[in-house]
């Protein structure tokens, strides 16, 4: 079981979870009687693989610029981390393939996003650098949003009242806890290499931008494509009303609720989510103990 830092509670050491999850009897509305409550969160594993490849490579290319050796061990435990996450989405997305829901189309466009537009320049010196400084300002953004979702799968007990599917909510979990414990490092590493407020704050704006256009355009992909509903339901902003008043999705209200804290000049990670928490989780899922940890 990871350790809490008596000296900071909210660090422990970090390390990759070599976890398996078997998706054999994963039915296509996992949560029952929800498509909307399930594709929602279904949109996560469309982007998350390629996502966090990206932010992997991204890492291993700051890693040079850190000459905090701490700082440098919680680099090298989040990269292991994503990884991991990487592949456990993969999984998801590799069974909806085999099982009727293409998710080919729109991972592609996932996959030319991360690896076009937001990957590597032929540039040298201060442009390279000044590049990487980007990327890293976007992930500081996008770890807000991973953050505050592994938190709310933690909490999100009317998944389990709704009954979800057990294998996915580990899934969910496993990876919202490790998101949860890991909360700080993709800060840190902007305020170590950077930090200028106002590149912060620009890139929470142009995260929120592309996140809220990608899941509305997931969310669409997603009904259409579901070979149980033949399109016949399309996604509505009402059912994100109506499950995130059930609990079976985050509210509107508490997702853009989170976002204003970032913007703060006093802002840390550390302010929002319990480590505490996230710990206990990882040291009862099923999945995080049958892999030995």
């Amino acid at each position: 079981m990871p350790q809490l830092d008596p000296g900071d509670p909210d660090r422990v050491a970090l390390h990759a979870r070599d976890v398996e999850f078997d998706w054999s009897q994963l039915p296509m509305h996992w949560i029952p009687g929800e498509p909307f409550a399930t594709h929602w969160v279904n949109f996560l594993h469309l982007v998350l693989p390629e996502g966090e490849r990206w932010f992997v490579e991204v890492f291993k290319q700051a890693l040079p610029l850190i000459n905090d050796e701490r700082l440098a061990e919680d680099v090298r435990g989040f990269v292991g981390q994503e990884a991991v996450h990487a592949e456990s989405h993969q999984g998801v997305i590799d069974h909806f393939d085999a099982h009727g829901l293409d998710t080919r189309p729109f991972v592609d466009q996932v996959r030319w996003m991360f690896r076009k537009t937001l990957g590597d320049r032929p540039l040298r010196g201060k442009r390279a650098e000044s590049w990487l400084v980007q990327r890293l300002a976007l992930i500081a953004a996008i770890e807000h949003f991973t953050a505050f979702l592994g938190q709310w799968v933690l909490d999100a007990e009317e998944l389990d009242l709704a009954g979800a599917d057990e294998t996915m909510l580990d899934l969910l979990r496993w990876h919202g806890a490790e998101e949860v414990e890991h909360r700080a490092v993709a800060f840190e590493v902007y305020q170590h290499v950077h930090g200028r407020y106002w590149q912060r704050c620009l890139s929470m704006l142009l995260a929120t931008a592309v996140l809220t256009i990608l899941w509305a355009r997931g969310m669409r992909f997603l009904m259409a494509a579901d070979p149980v509903l033949r399109g016949r339901i399309r996604p509505r902003w009402r059912d994100l009303i109506r499950t995130g008043r059930l609990g079976l999705t985050p509210s509107y209200r508490a997702i853009f609720g989170a976002i204003p804290a970032f913007f703060r000049p006093g802002y840390h990670p550390s302010q929002h989510g319990s480590t505490a928490q996230a710990v206990a989780y990882l040291a009862s899922s099923p999945a995080a103990l049958a892999a030995g940890h």
